[in-house]
């Protein structure tokens, strides 16, 4: 039998699929790929193996046994594959090189995958929705998605993970040591990564851009939810109601909308937020830190939106086009307000009446009416107005020089107009008057 090794003779011949085997043993192995047959089980679990080895290779992870020391630096493995991957860290050795790109990787397995970028091949598909992954691990995080299940825990706070890398790298912000500085802004991090992110907020730099218009990104998760504008691929269901989502984060911060979450403290006051960029931005009040810098006239802002919508002013970029009329705008916001113009729709209803209104400000400016409050004084009477437009409306009259439209009684006016309306009030006196002075015929 063992001869048989040598001499590479393969007589035993698999009618399923053809292959061929030295030993009557190794095809009855193989055979059970066919018929599914797995006759090891877990004595720790409910899983089934087809070979005894997988079996015991398994059983390591209930175990903790890891019979596989690197003679490097004294690190051990379950697997002697992974020994074998770690080894590459020390020998530097990357010997599999992509013939497209030049990268090259220490083992072939991640050279195949990396193809599949250039490929486009997506072999892993999530049986809930249409979605398609290069590597299995894109699979296993997206099925979190649709199960909702965060098995994983940390002990100090209580929050829950769908991945135990997750967690690991949640963990690390409990007892991590911020050694990397932004000398920009002073801002401290953990890790050299999370600081070169960081710091394309002031460099500018957005090294990723989309693959159907040419807007670029500073991070490839933001460029990847970008793209799906393009697509209209929304994977995130709401497990509350209908709506589908391009982020998972989104999805998220919409739930919260049904449960009332809010999950973010302010460090500095007790307000609460559903959202922590809300958070954050919110936290700049009390910081002062404006770290968006305009690169066309140095002006800081506190919000990243804020900038990009100042930055509009010198680029004239209006890149919100109406979908009724040809009419651009540099705000969404702005454009959403117009086309209320060709929609005739009123979202927003005044609480002490049934008046409706296109824009929240024309709102605002209404109830002023219930409230009788009149927030806008005039520096020269002190006469009050609940809008700031009639406040400026007044101040003409202030502002106005009388020209001599002069009655014959003396008193002038500045607009033409008083003047005729004070003659003919005279006029009715003066005729009233000689009326009652006259002797009846």
């Amino acid at each position: 039998m063992h001869q048989k090794t040598h001499t590479g003779v393969k007589s035993h011949t698999c009618f399923e699929c053809g292959k061929t085997f030295i030993s009557a043993n190794e095809l009855k192995l193989h055979q059970r790929i066919h018929t599914g047959e797995k006759p090891y089980k877990c004595s720790h679990c409910d899983k089934r193996f087809n070979q005894s080895s997988n079996l015991k290779t398994h059983e390591r992870i209930h175990t903790g046994e890891k019979p596989h020391t690197c003679d490097q630096c004294g690190k051990t493995f379950t697997y002697k594959h992974h020994l074998g991957v770690h080894m590459t860290i020390h020998t530097g050795e990357k010997p599999h090189a992509c013939d497209q790109c030049g990268k090259s990787f220490s083992l072939k397995s991640y050279l195949a995958v990396h193809m599949r970028f250039h490929t486009g091949e997506k072999p892993y598909a999530c049986d809930q929705c249409d979605q398609t992954f290069h590597v299995s691990s894109s699979l296993k995080k997206h099925l979190a998605v649709h199960t909702k299940e965060k098995p994983h825990t940390c002990s100090l706070c209580g929050k829950s993970f769908s991945l135990l890398q997750s967690l690991k790298s949640h963990q690390k912000l409990h007892n991590a040591v911020r050694d990397y500085m932004c000398f920009e802004c002073g801002k401290t991090f953990i890790s050299a990564n999370e600081l070169k992110l960081h710091q394309r907020i002031h460099t500018g730099e957005k090294p990723y851009k989309c693959s159907h218009c040419d807007m670029k990104f500073s991070r490839s998760s933001n460029m990847k939810s970008h793209e799906r504008i393009h697509t209209g691929e929304k994977p995130y269901k709401c497990s509350h109601c209908d709506m589908k989502f391009s982020r998972s984060s989104n999805m998220k911060s919409h739930e919260r909308i049904h449960t009332g979450e809010k999950p973010y403290k302010c460090s500095h006051c007790d307000m609460k937020f559903s959202r922590s960029s809300n958070m954050k931005s919110h936290e700049r009040i009390h910081t002062g830190e404006k770290p968006y810098k305009c690169s066309h006239c140095g002006k800081r802002f506190s919000l990243s939106f804020s900038l990009k919508s100042h930055e509009r002013i010198h680029t004239g970029e209006k890149p919100y086009k109406c979908s009724h009329c040809d009419m651009k705008f540099s705000r969404s916001s702005n454009m959403k307000s117009h086309e209320r113009i060709h929609t005739g729709k009123k979202p927003y209803k005044c609480s002490h009446c049934d008046m409706r209104f296109s824009r929240s400000s024309n709102l605002k400016r209404h109830e002023l009416i219930h409230s009788r409050e009149k927030l806008h004084t005039c520096d020269q009477c002190s006469r009050s107005f609940t809008s700031i437009t009639h406040l400026k409306l007044h101040m003409k009259i202030h502002a106005v020089k009388k020209p001599d439209h002069r009655d014959p009684c003396g008193q002038s006016f500045a607009p033409l107009p008083s003047l005729f309306t004070h003659n003919n009030h005279s006029l009715k006196s003066r005729t009233a008057t000689s009326g009652e002075n006259s002797d009846p015929e």
